[in-house]
Order: C-alpha cells, then structure tokens, then sequence
C-alpha cells in the first residue's frame, strides 16, 4: 500500500517553475517589443485620422526622407535604396505574403508628388493596400 502512495506523489507536476520562465519571457517580450518598429527618422506630417486595425503582423514600412531619399526595413537596415531596387524587393516580399502591410512614412516637407509616385510604384510592385504614417496633432 506505501508503494501506490508513493507512485501517487511522484505523478505530480510542479508548475512554479514554468510559470517563473514565463514570466521572464513576458518581460523580455515587453521590452524588445517597442524595438521591433524600426525606420528612418522622418518628420510625419499631422492628421487627426483614426488609427487603421493593425494586422497580426508587423508592416512593412518605407521611409522618404526630406530629400526625397528612400529607405525599406529589412532587417534594421538604414542605408537608402534605389528606387527600382525598392520595388522589385517589395514584390519579391509580396509575392511571399499578399497579407503584408505596407506603410510610407514620409517626411512633410517632401513634395507630394514625390509621396504619390512611391505609392503607385508599391502598387505596381503588388501592395494592394498601401498606407501612410501620421502623428496625432
């Protein structure tokens, strides 16, 4: 009889230290999250637009710095891109995963045809839907 005792305490499963590394997994996800959106630092231009539902995934976003300059967000990269370069990754990209997001950020003090012509380009790449970045007035 001590020996089904036994057998019956040794069955049981402590949990504590799982849901210690989930904590610390929590944490860490917490902190490394915000790192995760990375881009070339523009100057967004204002709106008071709602916020578009964000998808399960993370955008792809392209930069257009003042001087017309463009970057994509590959891995953190930050050095500029040719613009046909630009296009024919974005397509390469989409043809992957249709569902990709695609934001520009462009800086408000690049003229809008500048900010018009990467958009139809995204389009002609594949991007469906393409947004823009605003900040909150």
């Amino acid at each position: 009889m001590a020996r089904r005792q036994r057998r019956k305490l040794n069955a049981e499963i402590n949990v504590v230290p799982y849901i210690d590394v989930m904590l610390v997994l929590l944490v860490i996800f917490m902190v490394t999250a915000p790192l995760l959106m990375q881009g070339v630092e523009v100057d967004l231009p204002e709106a008071s637009a709602k916020p578009v539902v964000s998808a399960d995934q993370e955008p792809l976003i392209v930069s257009i710095k003042q001087d017309g300059s463009l970057y994509l967000n590959l891995g953190g990269d930050q050095q500029a891109i040719e613009e046909q370069a630009l296009y024919e990754k974005v397509a390469i990209i989409m043809r992957r995963n249709l569902e990709k997001p695609v934001v520009v950020w462009g800086d408000k003090r690049v003229p809008y045809g500048r900010v018009v012509s990467v958009m139809a380009g995204l389009q002609g790449a594949g991007v469906p839907n393409v947004g823009l970045a605003t900040e909150a007035p």
